[in-house]
């Protein structure tokens, strides 16, 4: 039977109210997408584990979802867990649970959420910041099926279908010995590859247009449109590292400037994403005056001294390179070469950020 010409996926009780749709509706058209689609329905119906690989906004725990709505747990709980939300301490009660008194503050006992997620689909984001002890720990619960709470030593069984998610090479990881090469495997037995915004031209336009829609009614602009430039430009003058989520905003943005129901290029503001380069004819001699004045301004804050000095100018320079890309962690993290993580820990350390947790949902279908 030939592909359809378009795939919309629909999740039902999903964050209805919500204010960022992308998690509720998105549009594929793009043929990499089509194709996407068909791997998914084919492994979704079996138990096996699940990874999906993919750049951070773009779209992994809609596949998660997706998978869970297509297999035969579609009326069980979907549990979704950020890994990268939690403590090494707190992380092994929230996945495992504890009982009364197991440590200080446990005054009742908790299921955790592969108990939570019995009968259904346990999604594990960015999984490549498990903690190598956990990754022990999780990959004994893969094998028998059976997780112990903390402070017991009575197994409890468990259903579930493990569906984990990373925007990083773990295969990269495993060489570096930050993560368990015998886990990597028996998560990898059904992989999906999720490409990236850019990778997938196709969509751009439809997604856009679903966003004019949703944003257009919450703002009270009807019918808003896109000029044939500011297509362009969509499709062609922006490489899109931050994906669907970035393209999402972008959308907000524009309806929020607009005069009007059309949306120009400089309703985009797409000029003041792009990267900031310089020529190669100048770039070293650049290069050594911003390392000049750099070290000169080290200097100055040493004659002043104080206390933690080195933990303000890392602060400095994680705050600063978070404001030159434009408040978005994902290119932070790239250009500094570290973590996006490590990144988003230090801005809410320095009180760039909210210390929100994104604490896992459990959504039940019936």
């Amino acid at each position: 039977m030939p592909a359809p010409s378009k795939s919309v996926l629909t999740l039902p009780n999903v964050r209805a109210q919500a204010a960022v749709h992308r998690a509720s509706l998105i549009v594929f058209e793009d043929p990499k997408s089509l194709a996407l689609m068909q791997r998914i329905e084919l492994i979704a119906p079996s138990d096996a584990n699940a990874l999906i690989v993919g750049e951070t906004g773009t779209g992994k725990e809609i596949i998660a979802r997706h998978l869970h709505d297509l297999s035969a747990r579609t009326r069980g709980p979907f549990v979704a867990v950020n890994c990268g939300a939690f403590s090494e301490t707190l992380v092994e009660s929230e996945l495992f649970g504890h009982e009364r008194g197991a440590f200080t503050g446990a005054t009742v006992a908790k299921p955790g959420w592969f108990e939570t997620a019995h009968g259904g689909t346990l999604f594990l984001d960015e999984i490549g910041d498990l903690p190598l002890p956990l990754q022990v720990k999780l990959l004994r619960v893969l094998q028998e099926r059976q997780v112990v709470r903390i402070g017991s030593r009575k197994p409890v069984e468990i259903d579930v279908r493990l569906v984990a998610a990373t925007n990083v090479h773990l295969e990269e990881a495993v060489a570096a010995g930050r993560f368990r090469e015998d886990l990597y495997y028996r998560l990898k037995v059904a992989a999906v590859d999720l490409p990236s915004l850019r990778e997938r031209p196709g969509d751009i336009l439809p997604l856009a247009r679903h966003f004019l829609r949703i944003y257009g009614e919450r703002l009270g602009v009807r019918n808003a449109t896109l000029s044939p430039v500011a297509e362009q430009q969509l499709v062609t003058g922006h490489s899109w590292p931050g994906n669907i989520r970035e393209l999402e905003n972008v959308i907000h943005h524009a309806l929020l400037v607009s005069k009007g129901r059309v949306i120009r290029p400089e309703d985009l503001n797409l000029a003041s994403l792009r990267p900031r380069t310089v020529s190669p004819s100048n770039s070293n001699h650049r290069e050594l005056e911003a390392e000049s004045r750099f070290r000169s301004a080290l200097l100055a804050l040493f004659e002043e001294g104080g206390e933690q000095l080195h933990l303000r100018v890392e602060d400095l320079v994680i705050n600063t390179a978070y404001e030159y890309c434009h408040r978005n962690q994902l290119q932070t993290a790239r250009l500094l070469g570290i973590s996006r993580n490590i990144v988003r820990a230090r801005l809410v350390q320095s009180g760039q950020l909210l210390a929100i947790r994104r604490h896992a949902e459990t959504v039940e279908t019936n």
